[in-house]
């Protein structure tokens, strides 16, 4: 279920009126007086939560949860489990997202810059022009820089230092935390699919992690998850103008030079290091102590402790042999311009 510090649960609804919102159809009519009270994904449903299934491959999670109800297309309607309301739907994750949009809504800022039910420990600095959202709450001895906006709900550890112009929402902070100016912490990430009247955006649903020592550098953006958290391990240390999609989930002292881009729900090990301008594929894995050279493009998984380079990656020496070979090519006898 979504964070209840950053969202608002606008739940229960029948799931006769959730088919008749999302265009999905409902196998058993007697289930249409069933109550549910929000979204989740597959790993996480209860018998309180609706889910979907896009892919027969996690057909098994499916059966092994506990979702109350569940979209799928008509031809996955034999793998939801006993006691699970099927709700058929030729895009399930569309009606996902329009259930999630009808079950849950971000929390709203306040008309005060300091909400009342803020937080504040001893010796918090406030610059001029930062605002402070409701319910949230800064470890001593943090400083907010001018223009800086922490979202409604939010924690920051102790001894951090916020830049000006930051923004932070949908997020929970360790000690020691320093985030230069104008990065963005917890937007939402990129993610739309198909809907009745074109593409719709998929609610994101997940929190941004920073643990403690993580260094955020200036224009850096780190989207909240789509569905699970994204997280930043201990003492990891981000470039200016580096970009994090959801889901990511980033290990203890990794490194990433300015302009590397990161895409959905990428997994990297401890100690994995990144060049300038690298790029990684969504869903690939990065191996611990694993490093990218700069200007990279990783399409697959990088084994622990390799060195890739090129585009697309793969093994430095490979890669350097190519381009020995290559330049070989190119300037040999006769392989001029005419």
């Amino acid at each position: 279920m979504p964070d209840p510090r950053f969202f608002e649960d606008l739940g229960p609804i029948r799931l006769g009126e959730l088919a008749a919102l999302t265009g999905a159809k409902l196998m058993d009519a007697e289930a249409a007086e069933r109550l549910v009270s929000g979204v989740a994904i597959l790993a996480h449903a209860g018998p309180e939560n609706i889910t979907f299934l896009a892919d027969r491959k996690y057909a098994a999670g499916l059966a092994a949860g506990r979702a109350g109800a569940c979209f799928l297309a008509p031809a996955l309607a034999e793998a939801v489990p006993a006691g699970c309301a099927v709700l058929t739907h030729a895009n399930p994750q569309a009606a996902y997202a329009l259930a999630a949009q009808r079950l849950h809504r971000p929390r709203r800022g306040g008309p005060l810059a300091l909400a009342a039910d803020a937080i504040l420990e001893a010796d918090v600095e406030l610059s001029p022009g930062a605002v402070i959202g409701a319910a949230a709450h800064i470890g001593r001895g943090t400083r907010i820089g001018a223009n800086a906006v922490i979202g409604p709900g939010v924690v920051i550890g102790r001894d951090c230092e916020i830049g000006p112009g930051v923004s932070i929402g949908f997020a929970l902070i360790g000690d020691r935390v320093k985030i230069a100016a104008g990065a963005r912490v917890g937007e939402p990430g990129f993610g739309a699919t198909a809907g009745p009247q074109g593409l719709i955006d998929i609610p994101q649903l997940g929190r941004v992690i920073l643990q403690d020592g993580v260094s955020v550098g200036a224009n850096t953006t780190i989207d909240r998850g789509a569905f699970e958290d994204t997280v930043i391990g201990e003492n990891s240390k981000i470039d200016n103008l580096v970009q994090i999609a959801h889901n990511v989930r980033v290990g203890r002292n990794c490194v990433m030079a300015a302009h590397t881009g990161i895409s959905g729900s990428v997994i990297i090990g401890d100690g994995a290091q990144f060049g300038g301008r690298a790029g990684v594929a969504d869903h690939v894995t990065i191996g611990a102590g694993a490093r990218v050279g700069a200007a990279a493009g990783v399409m697959k998984n990088i084994p622990a402790g390799e060195t890739w380079g090129g585009m697309p990656a793969r093994p430095i020496r490979h890669w350097l042999r190519e381009t020995a070979w290559l330049s070989r090519m190119a300037n040999r006898k006769g392989g001029g311009d005419a």
